[in-house]
């Protein structure tokens, strides 16, 4: 197959693989250890120039912004400081002024006999960065931070949105100085005195898009720092040993790199789909750069941090690479005004004449079609008096609808993902994602028992298969999950509820807490088989228990958050032989294999709850009141919404990405702890700024009088407990993450 023939995503890997062991090659991070020449970088350089990556960004042909950020990416792997991101901002903009001059520099920027820095001027959001005035083609003046300039032949300077300086930096008039940041050589002053110049005229306003692209290549190259200090630092945890064992067995470490992962790959997937939608033409594109630029700004300083912290004194000494990722990080997150800038433009877009909602994503033409088809069923089956009528119920009548549950049986959809064989539909995580999305927009109660059913559809004789699973498609039966116990929360293979054959019975006796979905038909009860069994997890098998059995009694209790949970205690509950889902002591299999499948789009299914309800906050803070001061124009509401609003663009790219592992199988359990762990600390997160926000009349629960949306704020914040604790602690999921993620020692 010709290159041209593969898809984009294979090119990119083959450019990052490319230029991974050419910079291996040919640029040694232990050559900084003293600090690089500007004829070390100009060599390297050219040297890159002759692999094409100088033209990068000087057409369609030449390779996009994706292209751009993967080399940037692998630059700041290497802590190789050629001048790329200049070199990719000249292409960008001589490739498009109206100039005969462009075109000669053009090709000798691409031979590499020319070299270009580059520099916003006025432009750059931090005012410190100088500027020149020119007259009658004489530029005067000083610019600072820019990067590179003893290396390169020339400089481009931008004079306002569409009209750029060129000038020779060897010419008369001009004066370098280079300065020292954050402990490293890199930046000049350049002072301009009389220098002559070049007047570049654009045919179109270029400042804000040509900004946007240069702090994504500049995020690019501190992702990519942060992302090669990070793995050093997870091979020195696996390997350093202090107490007489790895400290990558401790659970602080563990937990604090499964911290850091989780950042970098929230850093790493809003990079891709930023430049996917610039390349690609879309005008979200410039959306998603502020938020990227807006997390990354905290999220890869903090992996920075963390990193040293692992590392100790060790990492602390000039003579380790690590400093050198610490510096580039911190460096190319502050530079171009760095999150600051990029948070007050999303709370422009989000707040400012009424604002703007989130972005709705391309889910693929079956995904955007599901979307709406759901979206009309809605308006036509839970809308007007019914919805009304529901909403006015308590929360803790509103969990559960049996009749909306039986309507939307009708349509076949609890079975959106089932195999056909079980009557499914067999549609893809995309088109699960669009139902999810809708139906919570639609604010429409819970339905299904997806646990359950993954389960008997995995391990569920034919029998049991015909039996239960056309119930909960119909939608009617709901499964409760009968794991936890009073000594065995998270550690679910302690459980004590035993089960003893006797006959063509299984008698069950034992105890169950804080069991949600109590008030269903079933219970797929997990109960010990086998006391003596090592490990103890493989004495466990697991069953379905009818709620209506003789012995079962249910102690039920409201919960935080207005819901109910119950203490359910089964005393010489007999169930049939045929009630055992999978073998006998081979109920761990039967559990971990059932979450493993759900875990997946358990992150997504928080984060698009998140979404909504960020969204009912925005609209609350956009809308203005005559004589009122608005919360829109508090600077810090304004920073808080434009931070939550990039945290929930980095949760929706989890949720996407896990949907793309799934489509070829499962999402690994690693993966899909991800997107529940950051989404569902998200929904606290939200919760505790929503409050702080609209003060206390946010604070009245449901049904009080002046209550804002019914309470929805504060009813929001204590759910969101339960998103951190329920189907694995997220401290458990942390230890998953580090373990089975990063190979770190159990």
């Amino acid at each position: 197959m010709d290159a041209t023939e593969l898809p984009a995503g294979h090119i990119r890997e083959m450019l990052r693989d490319s230029l991974r062991g050419f910079l291996g090659e040919h640029w040694r991070t232990d050559a900084l250890r003293r600090e690089a020449s500007p004829e070390d970088i100009s060599a390297i350089w050219r040297k890159l120039v002759g692999q094409g990556i100088g033209a990068l960004g000087a057409g369609s042909d030449e390779g996009g912004l994706a292209e751009i950020i993967v080399a940037m990416a692998e630059l700041g792997r290497a802590a190789c400081p050629a001048p790329m991101w200049s070199a990719a901002l000249a292409n960008f903009v001589l490739s498009a002024c109206r100039a005969d001059v462009s075109a000669g520099l053009l090709e000798r920027m691409h031979a590499g006999s020319a070299c270009l820095a580059f520099s916003f001027g006025l432009l750059d959001p931090d005012s410190s960065a100088g500027a020149i005035h020119v007259a009658n083609r004489a530029a005067s003046g000083l610019l600072r931070f820019v990067e590179v300039a003893g290396s390169c032949t020339h400089l481009l300077v931008a004079l306002d949105r569409s009209s750029f300086a060129l000038l020779e930096l060897d010419a008369p008039g001009v004066e370098l100085e280079p300065t020292r940041a954050l402990g490293a050589w890199g930046y000049y002053e350049v002072r301009l005195n009389a220098a002559l110049v070049t007047i570049l005229t654009l045919e179109h306003d270029a400042g804000d898009d040509l900004l946007l692209q240069a702090r994504l290549m500049l995020t690019a190259r501190a992702y990519g720092a942060a992302q090669h200090a990070f793995e050093l630092a997870v091979d020195y945890a696996k390997e350093r040993r202090q107490f007489g064992q790895p400290i990558g067995k401790f659970q602080a470490i563990q937990h604090k790199l499964a911290n850091c992962l989780i950042s970098l790959e929230g850093v790493r997937l809003m990079l891709g789909h930023t430049a996917e939608l610039h390349d690609g033409g879309n005008n979200d594109w410039q959306y998603f750069a502020d938020c990227v630029t807006a997390f990354a700004g905290s999220a890869l300083r903090q992996v920075s941090l963390e990193t040293q912290h692992t590392f100790g004194a060790i990492g602390y000494a000039e003579e380790h690479e690590a400093p050198l990722h610490f510096k580039r990080v911190h460096l190319d997150t502050i530079a171009l005004g760095g999150a600051g800038w990029a948070k007050r433009r999303l709370a422009g877009y989000l707040l400012d004449n009424g604002g703007a909602a989130l972005p709705q994503y391309d889910l693929g033409p079956a995904g955007n079609a599901l979307r709406e088809e759901v979206r009309l069923w809605l308006e036509q089956n839970w809308s007007g008096e019914r919805k009304a009528a529901f909403d006015n119920k308590p929360f803790s009548k509103r969990e559960f609808d049996a009749e909306f549950a039986h309507d939307i049986g009708k349509t076949g959809w609890i079975g959106l993902g089932w195999p056909k064989a079980f009557d499914g539909q067999a549609r893809s995580p995309l088109e699960q994602i669009a139902f999810m999305e809708t139906m919570e927009h639609g604010e429409a109660p819970r339905i299904g028992a997806a646990i359950q059913a993954n389960a008997l559809m995995m391990f569920g004789t034919p029998v049991q298969q015909k039996k239960y699973l056309p119930e909960v498609l119909r939608g009617e039966a709901m499964h409760g999950m009968g794991y936890s116990e009073p000594q065995a929360g998270s550690d679910l293979a302690a459980l004590r509820t035993s089960a003893v054959r006797d006959g063509e019975h299984w008698v069950i006796n034992g105890q169950k807490i804080w069991t949600t979905t109590w008030w269903g038909k079933y219970m797929f009860l997990a109960a010990r088989t086998d006391k003596d069994a090592k490990p103890p997890h493989a004495g466990i098998s697991m069953f379905i228990v009818p709620m209506d059995a003789k012995g079962i009694t249910v102690r039920s209790a409201p919960t935080m958050y207005d819901g109910s949970f119950a203490n359910i205690f089964y005393d010489d509950v007999r169930v049939p032989l045929e009630n055992l889902v999978g073998e006998v002591n081979g109920g761990w299999k039967v559990l971990t294999g059932a979450l493993a499948f759900e875990r997946g789009l358990v992150g997504g299914g928080i984060v698009l709850r998140v979404a909504h309800a960020f969204e009912q906050l925005r609209k609350r803070i956009a809308a203005r009141v005559e004589d009122i001061p608005s919360l829109a124009d508090d600077p810090l509401v304004r920073d808080k919404m434009a931070i939550l609003a990039s945290e929930i663009e980095v949760g929706r790219q989890l949720m996407m990405h896990c949907a793309e592992l799934a489509t070829d199988g499962v999402t690994p359990p690693e993966y899909g702890a991800i997107s529940k762990v950051f989404s569902g600390e998200l929904m606290e997160r939200f919760g505790e700024a929503a409050l702080d926000i609209l003060g206390m009349r946010a604070a009245l629960s449901e049904q009080m009088a002046g209550a804002i949306d019914n309470g929805r704020f504060e009813q929001n914040l204590r759910h969101s407990l339960m998103w951190v604790i329920s189907i694995g602690t997220n401290e458990i999921q942390r230890s998953l993450i580090a373990q089975r993620g990063l190979g770190l020692p159990k």
